[in-house]
């Protein structure tokens, strides 16, 4: 399709145009030791994975039990929805964003909405990890938790603006390597040359994560959604801007899931142990160093069920090549209903996932501060 040769050029997607549980005791303000070894002494890498699967069945059972927190799941929802508005309202501000004299506004503005982005989500972290955190023999609820987290805005402030600076710099990154790529090409500088290569490999990588994308995006049930000329007229952005901001909120998100996990226990050392920002990142890197098979089986475990649950797209496909049997064909009402409503549950399924990882995060904590694994029995049962 054609529909986006201007989006892809200035993306660079072309070399040659721009184009659990509640933890126990132990949690309070006093730090602990960090247990040094593995926890349960080790025990393989199957061992591992079923430790880290463990602590997703727990997240997950605590969910089950305690629907509260579905309040989290709805809230992170409602931040990434900010986000992905925010995302097309810079596309219908700028369209070409990262093509021109004048790179440092946009970096700006990506940085702002980023920002905010991270800003929300760490607060709700933070609420979270305080609502799983006993008060008084038991565990709080969890806007209660979100009460107790205003006393740590400044040092969850400054988290965010080192997590949103990371993020945007690796997305502007990409955007301007190709860029970068554009003006040289044109200037007749060599692109083979050394000094290139690093932005050559940066700029194939990103031309290929945005390739994907979009052929995924055009498919059904997804275009329905992405293609508002189909029953919008005149909508601002025109018929790329929403496709490049949940591409673009897609690709944010991704970042900030990788920069999240990497850094996994700071947010818990900020407002349980009470510990300056230096030290929580330090601190974080220490445990991450004892459990980081957990914490990647854990990551992986929620994110293959998210992925198998997306390939039910295909189910459209099917059906719609029952009823389509030439490229005329344009969805009903109907059609377009059961699009959003797809794409309603594959989010609502991803939030979901992501409270059950936020709250498996407190059972990894807990369990590298201590030395064992919760879930263990269970998941040796499973094997």
């Amino acid at each position: 399709m054609n529909r986006h040769s201007d989006a892809r050029w200035w993306l660079g997607l072309c070399r040659k145009a721009p184009a659990v549980r509640a933890a126990q005791a132990g949690m309070g303000n006093q730090p602990e030791p960090v247990h040094e070894g593995r926890p349960d002494g080790g025990g393989g890498g199957s061992k591992t994975v079923r430790r880290g699967i463990g602590a997703a069945l727990s997240g997950t059972k605590t969910l089950i039990h305690n629907r509260q927190l579905l309040w989290f799941s709805l809230l992170v929802g409602l931040v990434l929805a900010g986000h992905l508005i925010a995302q097309w309202m810079l596309f219908v501000l700028n369209p070409f964003p990262f093509y021109g004299p004048d790179l440092l506004q946009p970096l700006v503005l990506t940085f702002a909405v980023e920002f905010s982005t991270v800003f929300c989500l760490v607060f709700l972290l933070a609420g979270l990890a305080l609502s799983l955190s006993p008060e008084k023999g038991g565990s709080v609820s969890f806007f209660h938790g979100l009460n107790k987290a205003k006393k740590y805005l400044r040092p969850l402030t400054g988290w965010s603006v080192v997590v949103a600076l990371a993020g945007t710099l690796i997305f502007t990154a990409g955007q301007d390597a190709g860029t970068l790529l554009y003006i040289a090409g044109r200037n007749s500088y060599s692109l083979d040359s050394a000094w290139f290569q690093p932005f050559t490999m940066i700029s194939t990588v990103w031309s290929a994560i945005w390739q994907f994308l979009f052929n995924v995006l055009n498919q059904i049930p997804f275009n329905y959604i992405l293609y508002p000329d189909l029953y919008v007229a005149n909508l601002p952005g025109g018929e790329n801007g929403i496709e490049f901001a949940f591409v673009s909120t897609l690709i944010l998100s991704a970042i900030n899931v990788i920069l999240f996990v990497l850094t996994l226990f700071v947010v818990p050392l900020l407002v349980l142990e009470e510990r300056r920002l230096k030290e929580a990142v330090s601190g974080s890197f220490t445990l991450m160093k004892n459990i980081w098979g957990e914490v990647a089986a854990c990551v992986l475990g929620l994110g293959v069920v998210v992925f198998a649950a997306s390939l039910t797209f295909l189910l459209f496909q099917l059906a719609a090549g029952i009823v389509a049997l030439d490229l005329t064909w344009r969805p009903g009402d109907l059609w377009i209903a059961s699009g959003f409503l797809y794409i309603l549950a594959l989010s609502g399924l991803a939030v979901v996932a992501a409270t059950v990882g936020g709250i498996a995060t407190q059972d990894l904590y807990t369990s590298a501060k201590a030395g064992h694994m919760p879930g263990s029995a269970e998941t040796e049962s499973i094997a």
